[in-house]
Order: structure tokens, then C-alpha cells, then sequence
């Protein structure tokens, strides 16, 4: 685990892709597992690693428009102007993919997922992969290359809980995976995907960046993936986008304040009587969860209970502090060895559709 902030840990991170290796590296969104886009040997090294299947997407990430240009054959004039917009930042483009350009990074598709990432340690590797190593001879064998874009899937297993810490990515892959260190991730959750190939744009994602922002932006209604069955084409596939993703080991369920007080009144201390005699068991049939909590609960309300067995975490009334602690929160329900995690069901509000999206996902799972 290395400094991201620091030069020497950037150009070491720059090599490793060259050289075709996996990086742990910070965006503002989630940390990514990270290789050359244009590498198919270390693409399929991130399929691997994740458990991922190979025809599932991967998000490019590029420093700017160049590597737009790069990757894309068209871009329509409202995604130039959503790039202008809120670039760098959490929005990934759907666009026409190049002939020959990154086809195992697109999943085989003939569309391509772009963003260009906020964060100073995304920023910097980028930067760094688009020049020569000047530490190296130039007869070095990928000395000079030029990688445009770098793929990176949230660092975790397929469907999992995705980091939003370097630790969490080291929790993940173990010490053999180099990884940039660059705090906590101030967003939290994935950026939102507006597939751009249809001359409107399409949500595939809720994120951060709202629809309405979109719109207000481009002029143009964005239309949900409901609307799009009506036309004939299916979407393209990407990422983040099935039914059960961003899982816990803990079974998720999503209810409202009330059924949630409700639920913890039936229970009242029933559960630490359930376990107690746990507590004096030496048997190798003593059950292992001990004396730790068995249910957790993340809720806006306040929420009363006389069980010790319950672990209560206050989530945040505001949407974007509430991303940004999602995905840890979750983590550490599972650290803490809960069975359940019974969260309240977010405000039906565009900036809470992020939020919302990613916990039915994991109650899906």
C-alpha cells in the first residue's frame, strides 16, 4: 500500500500498468482495480481477479476529451456538452466505441463506457501513463508507451460490497496487489451511466450527478430504461446495472421507519435470550456468532430497542453524505459478523436515486 500523493508512488503505479500488472487506485466515486484499457491480457487478469464475466463491461478511465477521441468514433453534441459540464467528476458516457479500440474492456460490445475521474491520484496516474518514463531507458521494453486509458472496475469481488478505502481493497486481494493509497473516496458510491447512443440520453445508472442535472445541462429529457423497451434496440450492457450487486454477506432487507420500529418491538430482547447461553457454552456445537450483534439496522429515524443484539448506525438525512458512507457502513456490519441488516427505505427523491438504486441491488442479493 502505497502513498498516492506522492510522486515515486505514481510513477511506480504508471509501470505497473504499462507493464500489463493490476493497480488498487483511487476515484471519488469507489476505489477500481485497475489495468491498461487496451491490454487484453491484463483485462482478462481483472475478470479473473473479480470472478467478473468477461462480456461484462468495464468503465475506461481517460484524463480528458483526447482520450475521448481516443476511444469513441462519435460523440454527439450533448455528451460534449455533459463532458464540459462535469468532467472530471462521477459520470460515465456511453458512446460509439472505435473499430479495433479496447474490445475486451467493452465486454465485446460495440459501444464503449468513458469517465474521466476527480480524484488527484486518478488524475496524476493518468497524467503519468500518457508520457515516456524518463527513469527508463528508452530500449526499455514499454518505456515510452502511451496508455489512454486505464480500466477499473470497483476493486472487490463480482457483486460484492465495492471499497471506498485502500484497506478495504487490500481486504479484498491480499498484499500481493499494489495499491495508491488516497483516503476515503468522497463520493461513495459509482458514477451515474447516460448511455449516449441513441441521440437522447438513456439513465442506465443513477449516481451523484442527478437526471435533472443532466438535463439542465443538455436541454434534452433523459429517459429511464423503462422508457427505453419501447424502442427496439436493447440498451448496452454496463456496469453495476444487474438485478443483485454491491451484496454484504448479511442478508439486506429495505423497509420503512415504522415496519422497522415495528419489527425491533417484536423482537424486544428475545434475541439475547436466544443466545445467552452461548456466553457459558464450551462445546464445539456452541454457536460461533458469540456475543457480538446478530441484527443491524441503518435508519434516518431514531429507532428504540431494549436488545443488545442489535447494532444501530444513524444514517445521515442527507443523500450525499449518505453515499459517502454507504458502502463502509455496510462493510462493517459484515465485520462485525451481523446476520441481517435491516435498513430504512430512502426518500423517493432524484438526489436519494443513487442510494436507492445500490440498496435494493444489495437486498437483491
Amino acid at each position: 500500500m502505497l502513498d498516492g500523493y506522492a510522486a515515486e508512488s505514481i510513477a511506480l503505479g504508471a509501470g505497473i500498468i504499462r507493464a500489463g500488472e493490476l493497480l488498487g487506485l483511487p476515484t471519488e466515486t469507489v476505489y477500481g482495480l485497475a489495468a491498461d484499457a487496451e491490454n487484453d491480457a491484463a483485462i482478462a487478469k481483472i475478470f479473473a481477479a473479480k470472478g467478473r464475466p468477461s462480456d461484462h463491461p468495464l468503465i475506461v478511465h481517460v484524463l480528458d476529451e483526447t482520450g475521448v477521441a481516443h476511444f469513441a468514433s462519435d460523440v454527439p453534441a450533448f455528451a460534449q456538452q455533459l463532458i464540459k459540464a462535469f468532467w472530471p467528476g462521477p459520470l460515465t458516457l456511453i458512446l460509439p466505441r472505435r473499430a479495433g479500440v479496447a474490445a475486451a474492456a467493452a465486454g465485446g460490445q460495440n459501444s464503449i463506457g468513458l469517465r474521466s475521474p476527480s480524484h488527484p491520484v486518478a488524475q496524476a496516474l493518468l497524467t503519468a501513463c500518457l508520457q515516456p518514463d524518463v527513469n527508463l531507458p528508452s530500449s526499455t521494453v514499454n518505456a515510452s508507451k502511451q496508455v489512454w486509458g486505464i480500466a477499473a472496475p470497483s476493486a472487490n469481488q463480482f457483486g460484492r460490497v465495492s471499497p471506498t478505502t485502500a484497506a478495504h481493497v487490500q481486504g479484498e486481494f491480499g498484499a500481493d496487489l499494489t495499491i495508491l493509497d488516497g483516503g476515503p473516496c468522497d463520493v461513495g458510491i459509482e458514477s451515474t451511466i447516460i448511455d449516449c447512443t441513441r441521440g437522447v440520453p438513456v439513465l442506465l445508472r443513477p449516481g451523484a450527478i442527478t437526471p435533472e442535472q443532466v438535463q439542465a445541462v443538455c436541454g434534452l429529457k433523459v429517459l429511464s430504461k423503462d422508457e427505453l423497451l419501447t424502442q427496439a434496440a436493447p440498451a448496452p450492457r454496463a456496469s453495476g446495472t444487474l438485478e443483485s450487486h454491491y451484496a454484504p454477506n448479511a442478508k439486506v432487507r429495505l423497509m420503512d421507519a415504522k415496519a422497522l420500529q415495528t419489527a425491533l418491538d417484536l423482537i424486544g430482547d428475545g434475541l439475547d435470550s436466544a443466545v445467552a447461553p452461548a456466553a457459558n457454552a464450551t462445546s464445539a456445537a456452541a454457536p460461533t456468532h458469540g456475543g457480538g450483534p446478530t441484527i443491524a439496522t441503518y435508519a434516518r429515524a431514531i429507532l428504540k430497542t431494549r436488545s443488545a443484539k442489535v447494532l444501530r448506525r444513524r444514517m445521515p438525512d442527507d443523500a450525499a453524505a449518505t453515499a459517502q458512507q454507504l458502502f463502509a457502513v455496510l462493510r462493517e456490519f459484515d465485520a462485525q459478523g451481523v446476520k441481517l441488516i435491516w435498513i430504512e427505505t430512502p426518500p423517493d427523491e432524484a438526489e436519494w436515486d443513487g442510494v436507492r438504486d445500490r440498496l435494493v441491488r444489495a437486498s437483491a442479493g
